[in-house]
């Protein structure tokens, strides 16, 4: 489904007047989802590391709404200046996250990929929670479906997405006493710069889309739904849960 009829199942205004800071929201799965959240009338704060996709992102015609930053969610002073910048903040979106296939068995890739994919995770928790109390507001990280499965190439991206599932438990009974839900969401193989390599290759882009019960890859406009509802007062109710949006993948069986 495209994001015009995602979208179309929402209220225009559902977040007309809040704020919501995406991490790694300059490509791929974050961009996609800053781009839905400011069409909701969010105001959007969407950050990267990389200048050459904040510069991508910025000349994108469907970016309005969105204000581009620059952030390494390795820094710690960066990531509180950031957010004590905010008079208010409504949403954390934590969707910044890398992979070093093979690399990450030296100790510096598997140390940097933790540093990014979970430690960033905590840093932004910390950092927004006092003005997401303020708000009765709601956290979204971004897991993985290699939350539950493995791949051996990549032994620190299984491991700091696993730490991502137990983070997103902890935090939702920490921060729920105000207000603060904290759940996550789990794609599974979504067309990406980061799976480019699979998706444009027939053999295992054939082999991954047999393991979908939709017998296809997941766009990354198939994450909207799940993280708008996450945030929306539908959920009110509902913390500490991840949402898997694989299309089956993971309980497939074969």
């Amino acid at each position: 489904m495209t994001m015009d009829e995602i979208l179309s199942t929402f209220r225009e205004d559902l977040f007309a007047g809040k704020r919501a800071l995406v991490s790694g929201g300059t490509s791929g799965i974050g961009l996609c989802i800053a781009k839905a959240f400011a069409r909701l009338g969010a105001d959007v704060v969407a950050t990267g590391a990389s200048r050459e996709r904040l510069d991508a992102a910025r000349s994108d015609a469907d970016t309005k709404g969105i204000r581009f930053e620059q952030l390494d969610v390795r820094d710690r002073k960066a990531v509180d200046a950031l957010v004590g910048g905010f008079d208010r903040l409504d949403f954390l979106i934590n969707g910044a996250g890398v992979a070093k296939p093979e690399r990450e068995y030296e100790e510096d890739g598997f140390l940097d990929v933790m540093d990014v994919n979970l430690n960033g995770v905590m840093r932004l928790a910390m950092a927004a929670r006092p003005l997401l109390a303020q708000s009765q507001g709601a956290i979204v990280n971004i897991a993985s479906m290699l939350s539950f499965l493995s791949d051996d190439g990549v032994p620190a991206y299984c491991a700091s997405k696993s730490g991502v599932v137990g983070l997103t438990r902890a935090l939702a009974h920490r921060f729920g006493p105000e207000g603060v839900r904290v759940n996550a969401i789990a794609p599974g193989y979504h067309k990406t710069d980061m799976t480019k390599a699979l998706w444009s290759d027939p053999v295992p882009a054939e082999k991954i889309a047999a393991k979908s019960a939709f017998k296809r890859w997941g766009a990354v406009e198939d994450l909207i739904g799940a993280t708008v509802f996450l945030c929306s007062p539908a959920a009110c109710f509902v913390t500490a849960v991840t949402l898997p949006v694989d299309g089956g993948y993971v309980v497939s069986g074969f």
